[in-house]
């Protein structure tokens, strides 16, 4: 006990899961107003703009994280010159978000297509009887029903957001969790299985209300039919 307890005075634990809650944060936002852009794109009357979201849903979908959160460093960073900050760990943290940010935009948007798809057709084709333009009925009518519809998979996908932050690693933010569990295990090899147990732990108590308050809202918000 004396060894597990010594872990947290010489390892600030609960700092490296605030870095990967930061990290969930901003990408959240970021994510979600991509998302909800594209969504517009791949049911808007627009051809090319169906073309363009769908492609870029697909690409993301189908791409390793890994490969983003390096490509993030490695081109973005070392050859295209993105820089947000002259601090190394803040800047390598935004570089972090943005890569995060286009992932998880690929997965909103298909979250939010499986609630519009909940919508039924005689809502949108009663919103062009009123005269309602396409991103008038989207945004009035459409929107707000598939968000509803779509609580669950956008929890879920909350939820890989999450653990997926983890990754950020590999785009050189060295104080998140799987940096510190790295340190750690290579410092104090002799507490290995204290040390899974206090990540492992540690993001079951971060998910497990999250898929509650999702479950709740999910029954809460669903639309009668």
């Amino acid at each position: 006990m004396s060894d597990f307890l010594s872990l947290f005075q010489t390892y600030n634990v609960p700092a490296a899961f605030l870095v990967n809650l930061e990290l969930t944060f901003w990408s959240l936002i970021f994510s979600a107003i991509l998302g909800i852009i594209l969504v517009l794109m791949r049911i808007s009357p627009i051809s090319s703009l169906r073309h363009v979201a769908s492609w870029y849903v697909e690409l993301f979908k189908n791409m390793p994280l890994t490969i983003i959160m390096v490509f993030m460093v490695l081109g973005a960073f070392a050859q295209l010159k993105l820089k947000f900050s002259d601090n190394f760990d803040t800047n390598f943290f935004w570089l972090a978000v943005v890569g995060l940010s286009l992932y998880t935009a690929a997965f909103v948007c298909e979250a939010l297509r499986s609630g519009i798809n909940t919508v039924p057709l005689g809502q949108a084709e009663a919103a062009r009887a009123l005269g309602l333009n396409f991103m008038q009925s989207a945004t009035l009518i459409i929107m707000p029903q598939a968000i509803r519809g779509s609580v669950a998979p956008l929890g879920n996908t909350l939820i890989a957001l999450l653990k997926n932050t983890t990754v950020a690693a590999a785009a050189s933010v060295a104080t998140e969790t799987s940096s510190l569990m790295s340190e750690m295990i290579e410092f104090r090899p002799d507490v290995i299985i204290q040390i899974f147990l206090i990540f492992a732990f540690g993001y079951v108590i971060l998910i497990i209300p999250i898929g509650i308050l999702t479950t709740f809202l999910s029954n809460k918000l669903a639309v009668r039919r």
